[in-house]
Formats: C-alpha cells, sequence, structure tokens
C-alpha cells in the first residue's frame, strides 16, 4: 500500500473520529484492501459539480468528517473574504444522510459565528440558488449528488452571487480545507442560534420568480388542457414543479405516482437520471396511457430535466439534451423578438460540448452566443462579467440542463419544465408537436445531430487509464477520423487552437480544462473530456448535413447516424 494512503489511514485510526468509523476502518483493513485503497487514495475536491463522491469512511469518501472539514474551511474562506455579518444559506435533496450532512454543515457555519439560512426540508438546487440571491447570502451549500447512483452525495459550494464556486474561490477554499489538518480543527457545536429554518416564504417567492419568465402566458391559458405527464425520479421537482405549472396555468398535469415520493434508494430506477431511458421508463408507460403531448422529469436535486415527445410516426421518443434545448433556445429567442421583448444586447450561452445549432440559429436571429467550459459555474461567470452591458437571456448544455433569466445562476429544471410546457402550448396552439417545431428548426438551419459515448474507469487505476487516453489523444492526436482529415484541434489544456495542416496555433480564451476537440474538414466535431463528476471519460460526437424538407428526415438521419458510427469504430471506443 502507498505510504502516503498508509500515513492517512493512520491518523484515522488514532485520531479524534467517532467508534463506528474506526470500527469500519479496521474492517476494511482486514477484508476489503482494495477499498481502502480507494477511500484514501485521494482527497475529495471541487470540479465541475463540486465535492462529491460515495458515502462512507475516508478522506475520498462523502461523510461527517470530509463534509465537516470543507465547511471549516469553506467558512475560514468567508471570513477572510467578507466583513460584517456574514450569511449563507443551505439545501439538500432526497439522498440518503442528506439531512445528517444538511444539518452537519449548518452546525459548523453557525460554530463560527456565520448566520445560516436552512431549509425545513429537501428543495430542489436552483432554489439554493435563488435563494442566496435573495438573502443576500455571501455564500451557500447544497447536499446532492445530482443524478449520480444512490451510494453517493454532494456537497456543492455557492458564492455571493448565487453560482457555483470560480477561481480564484475555489482553488482558496481548497487550500483553507487543505490547511485543516484533523476534524479536532473544525468547530462543531456552539452556535445553534445562528441558524434559522427557512421553507415557505422561500418557495414562494422563488415561484413568483419563475412565473415572470413567462413569456407566453395568454397561450398558457389558451391551451390549459396540454396533457403533461411529470415524474421528480423520487426527487425534489416534486416540492415545486406541480404548483408553478398550476401558476403557469396548466390544468392537465399528471404526476406519475411509483415516483413521486422522495426516497434515497431510488426504488423504482438503477441511475434517477433523466439523460436515461430506464428513469424515464414509467413515465413513457403513463404518457403513452394517457395519449399525452409531453413527459418530463427531473432528476434528484432538480437540475436536470428530460423530456419525450411523439415523433412524426406517432411513436413516442426521447429527446436529447441537445434536442431539448435548440427547442427551448429558439422558443425564448424568437418569442421575446415577436413580443417586442428583444434588446439589442442579449446574449445567450452554452458549453463547448453542446449543439453549434445554437450557435448557428443564433447568428441568423442577430443574437450573440458565447461558448464557456462543461459546467454552469462557468455561464453564471459570463453573467456575472457581462453583466450590466449585456444581457443574459439563455444558456444551456446537452447534459439535460438550462438556465433562464438571471436570477438563478444554477441550472434550473423547475423553471425549464414550466417554460418547455409553454413551448408546447405555443407549438400546440399553431397545430404543430414539438417534434415538427424541431423538424422546422433542422429544415431553416441544418440537420445537425450529436451522440455521447461515456467509459466507465473507477478507482486509482480508473483515474490513471483515463489520463494516458487524454495524453495519447494530445500528444499524438489522429490525422484523419473517419476518412475526413483532422483540420482543427482546440486543446483546452494548453489553451490553444492548432491547425493540424499548418501547424499554426492560435490562442483560445477560456480557462484551462482538460478538454480535447477535434474538428474535420467534413464539418464533424469529436470532443474528448474526463468527467468532474464521475469516474467516466466522456465522447462527444457532432454531425451535421443540410435537411431539405420533413420528408427527407429518416434519410437524412440514417446517413449521420452512419457518420457518428463510423466515427466510434475508427476511435476504436466499442
Amino acid at each position: 500500500m502507498d505510504i502516503n494512503i498508509q500515513n492517512k489511514v493512520a491518523q484515522w485510526l488514532n485520531g479524534n473520529y467517532d467508534a463506528e468509523t474506526v470500527a469500519t476502518l479496521k474492517k476494511m483493513q482486514e477484508g476489503n484492501p482494495d477499498d481502502l485503497n480507494d477511500a484514501f487514495y485521494r482527497n475529495l475536491e471541487f470540479g465541475t459539480g463540486g465535492l462529491r463522491g460515495i458515502m462512507g469512511v475516508g478522506t475520498n469518501r462523502m461523510n461527517k468528517y470530509t463534509l465537516g472539514m470543507a465547511t471549516q474551511g469553506f467558512a475560514n474562506y468567508l471570513k477572510k473574504t467578507f466583513t460584517g455579518e456574514i450569511k449563507v444559506a443551505i439545501a439538500h435533496d432526497s439522498r440518503n444522510n442528506a439531512r445528517f450532512f444538511a444539518e452537519t454543515v449548518a452546525n459548523v457555519f453557525a460554530a463560527n459565528d456565520i448566520k445560516v439560512f436552512l431549509f425545513e426540508s429537501l428543495r430542489p438546487t436552483p432554489e439554493l440558488s435563488f435563494t442566496i440571491r435573495h438573502l443576500r447570502c455571501q455564500g451557500g451549500v447544497v447536499l446532492t449528488a445530482s443524478h449520480n447512483p444512490k451510494e453517493y452525495n454532494g456537497y456543492k459550494a455557492y458564492w455571493n452571487d448565487g453560482a457555483q464556486l470560480v477561481p480564484p474561490h475555489d482553488n482558496n477554499v481548497i487550500r483553507e480545507v487543505e490547511n485543516i489538518a484533523s476534524p479536532d480543527e473544525v468547530k462543531w457545536t456552539g452556535g445553534e442560534a445562528n441558524i434559522t429554518l427557512i421553507g415557505q416564504e422561500i418557495d414562494e417567492a422563488y415561484r413568483k420568480e419563475l412565473l415572470s419568465l413567462s413569456i407566453n402566458p395568454d397561450i398558457n391559458k389558451q391551451q390549459h388542457d396540454l396533457k403533461i405527464v411529470y415524474t421528480p425520479i423520487h426527487g425534489t421537482g416534486i416540492t415545486q414543479v406541480p404548483q408553478l405549472l398550476e401558476q403557469y396555468g396548466f390544468t392537465n398535469v399528471t404526476i406519475v405516482q411509483e415516483q413521486a415520493t422522495p426516497d434515497g434508494n431510488f426504488p423504482t430506477v438503477v441511475y434517477p437520471n433523466p439523460e436515461e431511458s430506464e428513469a424515464m421508463s414509467l413515465g413513457l408507460k403513463k404518457a403513452k396511457e394517457l395519449d399525452a403531448d409531453i413527459l418530463l422529469g427531473t432528476d434528484p436535486d432538480a437540475d436536470r430535466v428530460g423530456i419525450a415527445v411523439k415523433d412524426l410516426k406517432g411513436e413516442w421518443i426521447l429527446l436529447n439534451g441537445n434536442q431539448t434545448g435548440v427547442l427551448l433556445f429558439n422558443y425564448i429567442v424568437e418569442s421575446r423578438k415577436s413580443k417586442g421583448l428583444a434588446k439589442a444586447n442579449d446574449y445567450i450561452a452554452k458549453t463547448v460540448v453542446t449543439s453549434d445549432l445554437i450557435d448557428v440559429f443564433a447568428a441568423k436571429n442577430n443574437i450573440t452566443c458565447y461558448n464557456v467550459l462543461t459546467g454552469f459555474k462557468w455561464i453564471a461567470d459570463l453573467i456575472r462579467r457581462k453583466e450590466p452591458e449585456e444581457n443574459f437571456i439563455c444558456g444551456g448544455e446537452e447534459s439535460y440542463g438550462y438556465m433562464i433569466g438571471q436570477n438563478v445562476r444554477d441550472k434550473d429544471a423547475i423553471a425549464s419544465v414550466a417554460m418547455i410546457c409553454e413551448m408546447a402550448a405555443y407549438a400546440r396552439s399553431h397545430g404543430k408537436s414539438l417534434f415538427e417545431q424541431l423538424i422546422d428548426i433542422y429544415v431553416r438551419y441544418g440537420y445537425y445531430m450529436e451522440s455521447l459515448i461515456s467509459i466507465t474507469k473507477k478507482g486509482m487505476r480508473g483515474a490513471e487509464e483515463i489520463a494516458e487516453m487524454m495524453r495519447g489523444y494530445r500528444e499524438n492526436p489522429p490525422v484523419t477520423i473517419n476518412g475526413s482529415p483532422v483540420a482543427t484541434l482546440y486543446d483546452y489544456q494548453l489553451q490553444q487552437i492548432r491547425d493540424i495542416k499548418t501547424g499554426d496555433t492560435k490562442a483560445l480564451d477560456l480557462p484551462k480544462s482538460n478538454v480535447l476537440q477535434f474538428v474535420l474538414e467534413d464539418g464533424s466535431k469529436i470532443s474528448a473530456r474526463p468527467s468532474g463528476t464521475e469516474p467516466k471519460i466522456k465522447f462527444y460526437f457532432s454531425v451535421n448535413a443540410p435537411l431539405a424538407s420533413a420528408g427527407d428526415y429518416d434519410k437524412v438521419t440514417a446517413e449521420l447516424n452512419q457518420k457518428i458510427n463510423g466515427i466510434i469504430q475508427d476511435l476504436k471506443l466499442k
């Protein structure tokens, strides 16, 4: 066993840790050396989604001690940065141990003489972001592992703008945490009077803000009987979505009852992720049974939303995150223009691995589209840097996350559900389905097809294998992929764009990130990115072709599918 791991284990065995933790650790020593390695080979770090890991004993696990030390470090940094009264807001989702973790975090902040606003029970992540801004807090934390399996939990840290931490704050907090050598340095108790429970009043203010996002409230009233099926997949969406849809004017909403009760074991799914067809299967069954117009599902902390609609043949299909984003962005941009709400300084934003179709229609509609790194903290960082000179309208990423308006600075599935339903109502008022609306967009701007492959590499060795894969692509990039020459390599780690033919490079004006993108001469794009929250490396594929009419949809779909499959085979990813 590595000497660093041995030292960490010894510290936990001999330090001020509770008896249950010590007993579990001794048992791991005796019978589970691999688990022991994974539990201690690193400290949990802030990634694109903050602190996230499997619950259990160890420095690489989510437990009372890793949370307490992280919170003490965060508290220390807040107190170094701000003067006067410091306030934080804390929320949690439906995961196992989430309430215990939230109360632990609240107690540590409070013991550091920081005013704490703790939600009385589970709430969506985007509501936490709203609350920070609404109550003028200096920071906040939500306990969630988003869409990860039930074994996981997480700790998302937020700054005073309601956004997740970005440089320099994220690195500064990490340094403060690393300065804490043991749980003895954590102030665990003593400030309980600094904790205030919050709930209904914030809920109402949050929904009022989301109601103000509606662009066509008259259409919602006209199409109030739109058949909507919604599943919260055992998560926090149930606390807000039904109420907000009612306020938007929709009267025909069916909740998938088998998944309506919050439950950290997620008993009806393997992964509580609306990106997975299995997680949406009960919703699809109900939608078919009712002949609904649309199905929507949110993940446990309600920051991601997946939807299903009927295609041109009347068959139910799940849209991917790019397709939903294209529809939503297009609806918001065009509706604002038609209602006279558009401003000359409006802009939208997306991540670099999200569909380029959004860039295309933005340019055709004379609205700026900015591209940022993966993670909504970068969209929020963009908003902060651009305000008040430029006006943010909406942002999104291919992994089912969308942000509408400026008063929630993280992806918001609650707002997205309401606006997607309004979008469906608008299409219905014009005699169209959402899928027909999507085909119309393809005919106007080009048919862009995207796909994603995630390769899981668990544990310490898995992390090394992912690093080796990225190093190989960076040092020996392919010359051709699927018969098309590689024209350009975007290396976000080196912050450069390289012309493969000439070897010329130019600066890439984004923060460093371990992402590579290969742009082919035929217009295809392949992106490789290790996940910031899971033991995976992700490959994103984007291909495109003109679509002359809806009648050509099946033919062009087959051609683009064949191209993606050719790329995957050439890169030996399957």
